[in-house]
């Protein structure tokens, strides 16, 4: 080797020549490459790679390595390539291991393996060289959307190779959305990925996220928050009395509203009815003064935005202030069940009077039918049974006096 170590330029000429006149003759026998191996390698830019060219039970011959243009690289442990990106990372009789550091798109190619037996040896290690996307970018159609309306959304990856993948996340629900890939200049990739859904109030602040998948990164995504406008959820909440609503108390009613944009307008009514005239609207609260029972029926609350109008009712119902019997159970509703037990009471009280006045009717009436539907009979008759003839049957009914002055009629 100290034709090697003098650096000279006709030693430099001399192994530029060798793969060639090698290659030369190679192509008139068959190639064969049992004893020596080599891998792929794929390598991010800019990184580092690593090529091995690997003999099993190497005879002393002699191993290099060429670029894709077949330039020797290195020969043994000689790089006369001048390119100082390529060093020696190991050197043996089975093995020349050599590392690429900040591969470029140029690097990507076919690197060959050379081994000098006769007939020579080749294998070859493909250099994929990996460019990363760009960060992804999230354009939505509009900037706020109303529940139950469409929205769009597009999220773009530029400049990789290979092409990238997306995929959508609302929340921790995958979403399936619609790709298309654009090939742009030295087989880079642009992919851009549409995705339309209808939205829910209960999407307002769930984050979206487009998810990047590639070779060359990991967890690459971007994200960005639903803004959904909806009309108000309206509920009526009894902040007092307590118990059931009783005559002579205060009332105050709390119309609690929610929605976005938040509820600009809050309105109470009664329903068919003016309210009382103690009655004292305050913000969202309804307060009602000395509670009796013409106050009795349904009270209604509205909200409304710029989306639309919702309500809810609250159905009064005044009790006395001593009652004989108390409820079973009070919703904080109040009203809601009472009255309609109080009208069940009153019913059944009404058909149970009904029902007892129709039996005594019935009762008279059966009496004076029994009086009055008897069999008629007279003196004559008495005897009819036993007599031959009338003129018998009215001695034997009179104990034989034939005096029909002195007969008299009976009702039996």
């Amino acid at each position: 080797m100290a034709i090697a170590g003098n650096g000279s330029l006709a030693t430099l000429l001399f192994l530029f020549m060798i793969p060639a006149a090698l290659h030369k003759g190679a192509a008139q026998y068959p190639v064969q490459s049992q004893n020596l191996v080599t891998d792929n390698v794929a390598v991010v830019e800019g990184e580092v790679a690593v090529i091995s060219c690997r003999v099993k039970n190497n005879d002393d011959s002699v191993i290099q390595l060429l670029n894709p243009n077949r330039q020797t690289i290195y020969f043994r442990d000689v790089r006369p390539l001048k390119d100082a990106r390529f060093q020696l990372v190991n050197f043996s009789d089975n093995e020349l291991r050599v590392s690429l550091s900040n591969v470029t798109l140029s690097d990507e190619g076919r690197y060959v393996c050379q081994l000098y037996t006769d007939p020579p040896q080749e294998a070859y290690a493909d250099i994929t060289v990996l460019i990363p996307p760009g960060n992804p970018i999230i354009e939505s159609r509009e900037g706020q959307v109303i529940e139950g309306n469409e929205t769009e959304m597009t999220c773009t990856a530029m400049g990789s190779k290979p092409a990238a993948t997306i995929r959508w996340m609302k929340g921790d629900k995958e979403l399936q959305g619609k790709s298309k890939v654009e090939e742009t200049y030295d087989t880079m990739f642009t992919v851009t990925s549409q995705l339309t859904f209808t939205v829910t109030k209960e999407d307002d602040g769930v984050p979206v996220v487009c998810i990047v998948d590639h070779p060359a990164v990991k967890d690459v995504q971007a994200q960005t928050y639903l803004v959904v406008h909806y009309k108000p959820e309206v509920k009526i909440v009894v902040e007092f009395p307590d118990g059931l609503p009783r005559e002579g108390q205060n009332m105050e009613l709390s119309c609690q509203a929610k929605g976005k944009p938040h509820p600009q307008q809050i309105n109470w009514v009664k329903v068919d009815d003016d309210l009382p005239s103690h009655a004292l609207i305050t913000g969202p609260d309804l307060y009602i003064e000395n509670l009796n029972k013409t106050y009795n029926g349904t009270y209604r609350c509205f909200a409304a935005n710029s989306v639309g109008e919702s309500y809810d009712d609250y159905i009064l119902y005044v009790y006395d202030t001593t009652p004989s019997t108390e409820p079973a159970a009070h919703d904080s509703r109040a009203g809601e069940g009472a009255p309609r037990a109080v009208d069940h009471a009153v019913i059944g009280g009404v058909v149970a009077v009904v029902v007892f006045a129709m039996l005594c009717l019935l009762i008279i009436l059966g009496r004076y039918f029994a009086r009055h539907k008897g069999t008629y009979f007279t003196h004559e008759a008495k005897g009819a049974d036993d007599a031959a003839d009338a003129d018998t049957a009215i001695i034997n009914a009179e104990g034989g006096h034939n005096n029909s002055d002195e007969k008299k009629e009976y009702y039996i």
